[in-house]
């Protein structure tokens, strides 16, 4: 499973994500790929974003059974404490300013992208 949510971005970006995944709700969107389709939908969201943000989150085999990541301007932040990845609230001044861009890994054993 693969959704990606989208807010603030372009008409563009929303269209080329709906040729590939069902747009259940406004900037909601789900599907079902391989690792390869993952990432070059990832890589359109990339470049297509200009000022909005973005979340993908797709089932992997962790403790929680997904992982994620995302880009853009968020007061939400991912953050991994003893292994699991999970989501901080910066304060509303500090997380407005910033841009988060977490870096793709690809785990050798298992086609996994992992986050930096």
């Amino acid at each position: 499973m693969l959704a990606i949510v989208l807010e603030g971005a372009p008409p563009r970006l929303r269209g080329r994500l709906a040729v590939w995944l069902l747009e259940v709700r406004a900037g909601v969107y789900v599907g079902d790929y391989s690792v390869k389709v993952r990432e070059m939908l990832w890589e359109q969201v990339q470049a297509g974003l200009e000022d909005g943000n973005a979340v993908m989150v797709w089932t992997a085999p962790t403790e929680s059974g997904f992982d994620f990541c995302t880009l853009g301007k968020n007061r939400r932040v991912p953050k991994e404490m003893d292994g699991i990845k999970l989501v901080s609230f910066e304060p509303e001044d500090k997380g407005q300013g910033e841009v988060h861009v977490e870096e793709k890994k690809e785990d050798a054993g298992n086609g996994n992208l992992k986050t930096e």
